[in-house]
């Protein structure tokens, strides 16, 4: 079982950036690869970035790429993802996914949320 906590979202103008963090319970965090998806109102959820259990693999959403990095520290259990260039359409609700498959169809297990909204 894991539990994943969100945090570092926020109000951020347009080409700023901001650093979300995701905290995992357990002792066998390096046994999950990770994942990053977010939810604008109106809209399904969608995929954004991945990284695999030791941070070798990653893998972007096109709307991100060169835009966001995913990263990981196994040894405080937490997945990163820096947002930089942030535009309006990146307004969400980010959540972070872990499942021990890296991009997996369906997550096992997914955080609470957290609101970004960039401000044109």
């Amino acid at each position: 079982q894991v539990q994943l906590v969100e945090s570092g979202g926020g109000l951020v103008q347009a080409g700023g950036s901001l650093r979300l963090s995701c905290a995992a319970s357990g002792r066998t965090f390096n046994s999950y690869a990770m994942a990053w998806f977010r939810q604008a109102p109106g809209k399904e959820r969608e995929f954004v970035a991945a990284i695999g259990r030791y941070g070798t693999n990653t893998f972007y959403a096109d709307s991100v790429k060169g835009r966001f990095t995913i990263s990981r520290d196994n040894a405080i259990n937490t997945v990163y993802l820096q947002m930089n260039s942030l535009k309006p359409e990146d307004t969400a609700v980010y959540y972070c996914a872990a499942d021990k498959v890296f991009l997996p169809a369906n997550y096992d297990y997914w955080g609470q949320g957290t609101q970004v909204t960039v401000s044109s």
